[in-house]
């Protein structure tokens, strides 16, 4: 219930600007009180265990799948987008939150490792411990899939969690704790509503650590409040992805490919398609087949729509004045152009022959366009592909040198003849370089993030040389000396 005296704030839908529900607006002294009764529940969810932990996942796995359109309904509403997708992120969600619950004992438990000669009397023993409380403070471009990235793996690794969820899908926040608190009886994850102050006040809350997914000037406001009580964080910011066709590519999925990964979700996806670089011997024909593509996806507010609104109204002007900038510097647009940016929805977009320094070229549109330009080989594609000040994701449609180009890209994470695959896959882990932030997602390293290792050196008998102890003789140091040069006095050795 909400307090008379609360402030509130609406969840609006962006497809009719209609209310779906009002929030409270959570103050600091909230925050922090919710983040005191976490630091209780961790007690408690930590001491069940690795096992206890997994049923008590698993259970609640079970609650979300058998209520997935309930779930989706809601993402539908407070984003816009079709409840298709909506589904789609939330199916991907449940399964790794099946993956971090499965793993977590396997990727956390107590594993022995060598001691190395000079302490071969020791047993090395590395431990994973949970940090205890941490705060996700999640994006609205996928409410459900990005945020369980971090919830369902910190709870995996036996923290306890608050999620501040984007003040536009405040819903799937408060509908995630609600089902989580049902299903194990425990509230092990609380969710605070708000706007940025609401965040803020995570931050300087005391978590042990704060999982942040946004914009990349929004990460570093969310570091400069952190660092004030050293707090560690995990920033996944923006990105400015390429994608690269090389000769030998599929063309017909190539151009799918690069439709779906700038225009899903009406572009508003962190590691979508933003730049495509293609090999000159195949240029046309894969432009041919992109515009034909584009042409095919509508935006508009029916439901069999492509795709929907641009669910952040300020995001519009931004998406306007780079096919503006675009178009002002020399590229046409082939689909698409000013026009195509109405009062909610954007249509698709394609230019070409834009110049590398235009701003729709260097900096994050999130709006469903997409530039297409031509290169002679494919080192230059990579190269292009690298002169950016992020690093998120890349795609790569290639035969022959798939692996090798994508690879060579400076980026998180790649997919190779497929569209934003690393995704769906809970091993692989998720996160990006440069301004696109630092600290991974998902996989055994997403379940790494959230804990502190512990080193362990226990004693089997006695040593042959007892270094550390200031009964330690001239005699030993020069056995010490021997043995080093034995071991490592080779090595390197100059001629």
């Amino acid at each position: 219930m909400t307090a008379a005296n609360t402030k509130t704030f609406d969840s609006l839908n962006p497809r009719t600007g209609d209310v779906v529900e009002s929030y409270p607006i959570h103050s600091t002294d909230h925050v922090h009180a919710v983040v005191a009764r976490a630091r209780e529940q961790a007690d408690w969810w930590q001491e069940i265990g690795f096992e206890g932990r997994k049923k008590a996942l698993n259970t609640w796995k079970g609650v979300i799948t058998r209520r997935i359109n309930q779930l989706a309904q809601i993402v539908h509403d407070e984003t816009g987008k079709p409840h298709g997708d909506a589904l789609l992120e939330a199916a991907l969600g449940i399964d790794h939150l099946g993956y971090a619950a499965s793993h977590a004992k396997k990727v956390l438990g107590p594993r022995r490792v060598g001691s190395g000669l000079v302490m071969a009397n020791q047993s090395a023993t590395v431990r994973y411990h949970p940090l205890g409380v941490v705060g996700v403070i999640g994006p609205w471009n996928y409410p459900v899939f990005t945020p369980m990235g971090s919830i369902a793996y910190a709870l995996a690794a036996g923290n306890a969690v608050v999620f501040k969820p984007s003040e536009y899908t405040p819903g799937v926040g408060v509908w995630l704790a609600r089902t989580f608190e049902e299903a194990v009886g425990r509230p092990v994850l609380q969710t605070v509503t708000g706007l940025g102050e609401t965040g803020n006040a995570l931050c300087t809350s005391g978590v042990n650590k704060v999982a942040f997914t946004g914009s990349t000037n929004t990460g570093k406001k969310v570091m400069a409040a952190c660092a004030e009580t050293l707090t560690p964080v995990v920033i996944e910011a923006g990105g400015k992805d390429a994608f690269l066709v090389d000769r030998d590519a599929d063309l017909d999925a190539a151009a799918d490919a690069a439709a779906w990964g700038a225009f899903a979700n009406a572009g508003q996806t962190c590691v979508g398609v933003e730049r495509v670089y293609v090999h000159k011997d195949v240029y046309d024909p894969f432009l041919e087949k992109l515009v034909a593509k584009a042409r095919e996806v509508t935006a508009n507010d029916s439901d069999d729509s492509k795709i929907g609104p641009i669910t952040m109204p300020s995001q519009l002007p931004i998406i306007k004045s780079h096919i503006e900038d675009a178009l002002a510097r020399g590229g046409r647009a082939l689909v698409g152009g000013i026009d195509a940016v109405g009062e909610r929805f954007v249509r698709p977009t394609v230019l070409v022959d834009v110049p590398e320094d235009s701003i729709a070229v260097t900096q994050e549109t999130f709006g469903p366009t997409v530039t297409v330009a031509k290169v002679d080989t494919m080192d230059e594609a990579v190269e292009y592909a690298n002169a950016t000040k992020y690093g998120l994701a890349a795609t790569v449609f290639s035969k022959a040198r798939g692996m090798e180009l994508a690879d060579r890209i400076r980026s998180g994470m790649a997919s190779v003849n497929g569209i934003i695959t690393f995704a769906g896959v809970p091993n692989i882990p998720f996160g990006g370089v440069g301004e696109s932030g630092f600290g991974r997602i998902h996989g055994a390293d997403g379940l790494r993030e959230f804990t502190y290792s512990k080193g362990i050196a226990r004693k089997r008998f006695n040593p042959l040389l007892n270094l550390t102890s200031f009964a330690r003789t001239a005699a030993q140091e020069g056995q010490l000396t021997q043995l080093m040069t034995l071991l490592h006095g080779r090595s390197g050795t100059i001629k």
